[in-house]
């Protein structure tokens, strides 16, 4: 009889602390099933320098765009700058904004692009080929070529991250790098943000229903995810490594000493009954 009391309070103990533990590393813990978040950070600030952009111009008239797109009109980059040389097909290289935020596009010259979204540029693009004579009513697309971020800290696997299309979430790159690890505090990811020159350091809690209205939801272009390690991890990395690895050799004697006294007594127990 004592036995089984004594099986049943080890199970409630094992289970209690499983369930903290699993409370610690949950995400969106707060939040209720089918309830509703609304979203309020934006996934991007606009073109900043160093952007690598991608610009497509179509024109209903044949061969009338051709002098504005590189995949047609052999280019140069130099500097930032966008250089007509001869002509023929070339790969697209992308027109790189340089750091006064300008771009050169053929035909047109300098644009300033700086703290436009893309579609802004995409309609400022149109409006003077329009407005000049150049084309009538073209279609021009503007995406990122270069979008990147990078994931650093307590995950899975580390690295820098390069993103197809224009948007993506804290939690989708965290599951690019495989999650946090066990030991990755989720109460404190820092954010590293550099905009318009201006830097600046975010957190957010991934354990929280608020993640979804901070500005740092949405990852912008060249951010930097920091996970710190917990405390736990923090004091094994401060230990001696042959401590640690003797008290692994005697924490693990004790278990197969345990597992053989448990399975003796089980014996003893039944061989009386």
């Amino acid at each position: 009889m004592k036995i089984r009391i004594f099986l049943l309070t080890f199970a409630a103990a094992l289970l209690l602390f499983t369930s903290c533990r699993t409370s610690e590393i949950a995400y969106i813990h707060d939040a209720t099933r089918d309830s509703l978040m609304y979203i309020t950070g934006s996934f991007s600030s606009g073109i900043q320098p160093n952007d690598q952009l991608y610009i497509y111009v179509e024109s209903e008239e044949a061969g009338a765009s051709i002098p504005f797109n590189q995949e047609t009109n052999k280019v140069a980059v130099k500097d930032g700058a966008v250089l007509n040389t001869t002509s023929g097909a070339t790969k697209v290289q992308g027109y790189l904004v340089n750091q006064d935020g300008v771009i050169v596009f053929p035909v047109l010259g300098e644009l300033e692009v700086q703290g436009l979204t893309h579609h802004e540029l995409a309609e400022m693009i149109k409006d003077r080929l329009i407005s000049e004579g150049l084309l009538k009513n073209p279609t021009v697309t503007v995406k990122l070529m270069n979008f990147k971020v990078s994931i650093l800290g307590d995950v899975t696997k580390p690295g820098q991250l390069v993103v197809d299309g224009e948007r993506i979430t804290i939690l989708e790159a965290l599951s690019m790098v495989g999650d946090l690890t066990i030991y990755g505090q989720r109460q404190n990811v820092t954010i590293i943000r550099e905009e318009n020159g201006v830097r600046t350091i975010g957190e957010v809690d991934l354990s929280s229903k608020d993640l979804f209205k901070s500005p740092y939801y949405y990852l912008h272009q060249n951010d930097v995810v920091y996970v710190e390690p917990n405390m736990r991890r923090k004091k094994n990395a401060e230990r001696d490594p042959m401590t640690m690895t003797y008290i692994s050799s005697v924490v693990s004697i004790i278990s197969v000493l345990s597992t053989v006294a448990y399975q003796y007594i089980l014996m003893k127990y039944y061989s009386k009954r």
